[in-house]
């Protein structure tokens, strides 16, 4: 008889060891840092989340997974979102993660964006609402009245940054963060002030920055093209910016504006629109922000891009010299046009 109990204990013990072995040791199932878990609102815990240990092959074992969950109670601590097994992980440590509710957050990485479309693509990608729905939302001057926004000036909001939220965020609650990174910036370093010695609103700062950030990606020179805007604003000239032409045609491709381009209909068009166009044509980055808030006093009306293609423009006040500029650049244009089509016939007749 003691030996059939003696027999009967070392059953047990073996089976609480391999037991024990099986959720403490690393449990998951694929190579990489990690793998992700997603509960939208309104789907059930359990077999949304056994659904996807399931089919995902994320854990070896997923009935010892579900046994310690619904033992721990673990199923009815969760709340939409998402979470994040990180690879070599145990069933123990996933458990837990889910018992304590533990999310990852989404992270929403803005650098240049231009358009509501671009936003809306950007949030469907990284959290549970669609893009459609997303867009929905950006397009419908209701739901932006309680941001202090419409449509036109709904890219105002964003600072190029990297944020994180909540996987199942709302574009409402989306927008509601960067709203309160966009205020925070403004109260920092005396921008709202700088705005004010312009004669600018905030929102016209962006929308100036967004004309300047197209221009050119040399930080050093975005002060002289934004004194050159603001001179053109505050002697009642059009802008006559070729990023707003782009704009306008939704081309954001073009390399050149033709003469037939400038009649484009739109009031984002400051060939025939004076003033600043309706809303940002981009968003800009801070540095290009405070490079319009800490513009230089200048006189300049008019740039054209170097006739040595070094990406630095030329700057002048009156039309003529302009005109000189930029027959130098249109010269030099040519003629790098015509040598690469004079090489590549070189090369097709060689071969």
């Amino acid at each position: 008889m003691k030996k059939i109990w003696s027999a009967i204990l070392i059953i047990f013990v073996i089976g609480i060891i391999i037991l024990a072995y099986l959720i403490f040791m690393p449990a998951t199932n694929f190579s990489g840092k990690s793998k992700f878990l997603f509960i939208r609102e309104n789907e059930p815990a359990q077999q949304t989340i056994t659904h996807q240990l399931d089919t995902g092959k994320f854990i070896r074992n997923t009935g010892i997974f579900n046994f310690i969950a619904m033992q721990s109670g673990a199923f009815n601590k969760i709340t939409p979102g998402k979470f994040e097994i990180k690879e070599g992980e145990s069933i123990f440590s996933l458990v837990r993660t889910l018992r304590n509710n533990h999310q990852t957050p989404s992270k929403l990485v803005i650098n240049k964006l231009r358009t509501p479309e671009d936003l809306a693509r950007l949030i469907g990608k990284n959290f549970s609402t669609d893009s459609i729905t997303a867009l929905s939302f950006f397009t419908n001057n209701d739901s932006l009245l309680s941001l202090g926004v419409d449509t036109n000036t709904l890219m105002t909001l964003i600072i190029p940054d990297t944020y994180f939220l909540n996987w199942v965020s709302s574009p409402k609650k989306i927008l509601s963060r960067l709203k309160s990174y966009d205020e925070k910036f403004w109260d920092d370093n005396d921008r709202k002030q700088k705005a004010a010695a312009l004669n600018l609103t905030p929102e016209q700062v962006y929308i100036l920055a967004s004309i300047v950030e197209e221009e050119t990606n040399n930080n050093d020179e975005k002060g002289n093209i934004a004194s050159v805007y603001y001179n053109r604003l505050n002697t009642n000239m059009y802008l006559g910016a070729d990023p707003t032409i782009k704009f306008a045609m939704k081309n954001f491709g073009l390399k050149r504006i033709y003469l037939n381009y400038l009649k484009t209909p739109s009031p984002y068009n400051t060939y025939t629109h004076k003033g600043l166009p309706p809303g940002p044509i981009c968003t800009p980055q801070p540095v290009t922000i405070d490079a319009v808030l800490n513009m230089p006093k200048t006189d300049y009306l008019f740039f054209v891009a170097k006739s040595d293609f070094s990406g630095y423009h030329q700057f002048t006040s009156n039309f003529a010299e302009h005109q000189k500029y930029a027959q130098l650049y249109q010269q030099a244009l040519n003629e790098s046009i015509a040598k690469k089509h004079l090489d590549s016939l070189n090369k097709t007749t060689t071969h």
